[in-house]
């Protein structure tokens, strides 16, 4: 037995700065459980210059924190800025949130993540070399769905996927584009929306006839594309699953998932906030958010214990026991901003542990230090769930999550037993095949467990979701144009006390959170969770984030001598979740009042492949 440790840093193909250590058993081709430490190497602040600004600014600033999924911060914040507010939009303003949101982030993220950034994990390139067995396997193997997609065998998918020079890769090109360019008729601009605001949409309605026609236009192209991008996915997955792949990879046994929910009913949310009282406003959450197409859903160990927006994020506990950071229980008592309670009356956390350590309390403290493997040794928090019952316990966010809570309950696309159904109208492309033009409904069961490859399945068949969710929202919107109710938002007012809000909705990687404190128009405090925060969190007392226990239970399936492996499966599990670490804020270091430094980003000690 020879055990030797391989630190990869960085991880390519996500976004910002990632590394993995772990000490791998060269005959049992496991790692040692204790050895493995996934560790963001940048520091993520924007809370920090976040604070003293106008609520209604933040969704324009937090955009900033990603160049791909800015969108979803900017939609979480304006949603948290709508609840402290008690404003929400008028019901076009709500389906005009949704289209660009559908488009923007989501058709076009997912169709880059899928095909540009985990695709290459599974193209002819890195199988034939690493796992040649399984190449000559996939030679021989025929796609299932061949008549629909085109590509005869399994090894041709795999070719499709090799950078730049396969066809999925250059479709994913097109696509995207074709996704972003609907978005911003109705943001302005992509990744950075500007027309959100508190209570409604700013877009310019003058040509409404054009940007529905342009927006249409996109969208049937990007349905085709849809079908054809599943059915690949589909086959690709299926023989990965029939070659015995399908535990690589898995988080938690049985699953621990959060979903915030995705696309607003626009009757129900519109109805919540016509000048409310905030904390009537929170009070009215989950009725709005249980209509949300995707919805908000808890699954403890495998059970859906909860579809309540304001449980979840009551539920919510950070701290930094393993990341570089002060702990602030002490100084964020007695503060303005501070509280025990929600906004409906109930203790924060469930009283089962501290309230400070709720995101409203919390208070950003950048502590900078050598990277220790026994104590702090990531840039990202502790994130954990707080349950009724007393389980805390780390969870996994992102599109098997929400699929999941999803496929858990009774909807248009569900039947609440785990099967997911959804129809997609004809519509061509002209350069994929014509099989694809047909109305299709597509299916998937979805199974008890997260793996590298489910968390990819999810992803496609979270593709074909979205665009169904575009087409709901484009027909609500003719339909309201042709009643003459034109109007998209409500003005709003800043209360002169303290008031809080809480955004959840869902970014391709996952769940995204902010909260914010607000008093007279001025951000008292204000608390940001990427989907990544969650995921990448660090192992503490009540056990490992996302990432880490996927690494845990991966086993290496490369066909090389051992001192010649790369890390294929840890890192295909990573990368099944889309990391993004690219929170990096610039922060100032004061001497006597006066700016003497600052800084894009704060890297600890950097350690090589060993």
């Amino acid at each position: 037995m020879v055990r030797f440790e391989m630190v990869i840093d960085p991880i390519t193909r996500i976004e910002g700065h990632l590394g993995l250590r772990v000490v791998v058993d060269s005959d049992t081709r496991r790692p040692d459980p204790e050895s493995v430490r996934s560790f963001a190497t940048m520091f993520r602040g924007f809370e920090v210059f976040s604070v003293g600004r106008p609520p209604e600014d933040l969704p324009h600033i937090t955009s900033r924190i990603c160049g791909v999924c800015g969108a979803s911060h900017a939609n979480a914040d304006v949603i948290a800025v709508d609840m402290a507010y008690g404003v929400s939009p008028l019901p076009l303003g709500v389906v005009l949130r949704n289209m660009a949101f559908a488009m923007t982030d989501h058709i076009y993220d997912h169709t880059i993540i899928l095909n540009m950034l985990e695709g290459p994990d599974y193209s002819e390139l890195m199988v034939s070399k690493l796992t040649p067995s399984v190449w000559s396997e996939a030679q021989k193997a025929l796609a299932e769905h061949r008549d629909i997609h085109g590509f005869t065998t399994i090894a041709d998918i795999m070719r499709a996927l090799n950078p730049i020079s396969g066809k999925m890769w250059q479709y994913a090109v097109k696509y995207q584009r074709l996704a972003r360019e609907a978005g911003v008729l109705l943001y302005g601009r992509h990744s950075h929306p500007s027309t959100l605001i508190p209570g409604g949409i700013s877009t310019d309605l003058t040509n409404a006839e054009y940007l529905v026609i342009g927006y249409t236009y996109r969208l049937t192209k990007l349905t085709a594309w849809a079908k054809f991008n599943y059915y690949v996915w589909h086959d690709l997955l299926s023989f990965y699953e029939s070659i015995g792949y399908s535990d690589n990879g898995l988080t938690y046994d049985p699953p621990i998932t959060v979903s915030g929910g995705l696309f607003d009913d626009p009757e129900e949310y519109s109805s919540i906030g016509d000048y409310a009282d905030p904390e009537d406003f929170y009070k009215n959450m989950d009725k709005a958010m249980s209509k949300r197409i995707i919805k908000p859903g808890l699954v403890l160990n495998g059970r859906l214990v909860s579809k309540s927006y304001t449980e979840i994020q009551n539920s919510i506990m950070e701290h930094v026991e393993t990341a570089f950071y002060h702990d602030w229980a002490d100084k964020a008592r007695g503060l303005e901003f501070y509280t025990e309670e929600d906004p409906a009356g109930r203790k924060l956390l469930w009283g089962r542990h501290d309230p400070a350590y709720h995101p409203w309390n919390k208070i950003t403290l950048p502590n900078p230090q050598a990277r220790d493997w026994a104590g702090k040794y990531s840039w990202v928090t502790n994130v954990r769930l707080v349950w009724k019952d007393g389980s805390k316990v780390p969870f996994e966010v992102g599109p098997y999550a929400r699929l999941l809570a999803t496929a858990l309950q009774p909807s248009d696309i569900s039947n609440g037993n785990g099967l997911l159904k959804v129809t997609l109208p004809r519509a061509c492309s002209d350069d994929l095949p014509s099989q694809v033009c047909d109305e299709m409904t597509i299916e998937w069961k979805i199974p008890m467990k997260s793996t590298t490859i489910y968390r990819l399945w999810a992803r496609a068949f979270n593709l074909v979701v979205d665009v169904y969710a575009a087409w709901v929202n484009v027909l609500k919107a003719l339909e309201y144009v042709r009643k003459g109710q034109t109007e998209t938002s409500r003005p709003w007012k800043k209360p002169g006390r303290v008031t809080r809000g809480v955004g959840f909705t869902e970014a391709p990687r996952g769940t995204v959170r902010h909260w914010i404190v607000q008093k007279s128009g001025v951000t008292l405090n204000i608390q940001i969770h990427a989907p990544t925060t969650g995921n990448v969190s660090p192992k503490d007392k009540y056990g490992r984030g996302p990432f880490e226990q996927s690494v845990i239970n991966s086993y290496v399936t490369e066909e090389v001598e051992p001192r010649e492996w790369k890390g294929l499966d840890f890192v295909r599990a990573i990368r099944s979740f889309d990391p993004c670490i690219a929170c990096a804020a610039h922060f100032e270091v004061l001497s006597g009042g006066r700016v003497v430094n600052k800084f894009r980003k704060v890297l600890v000690p950097h350690i090589y492949t060993s």
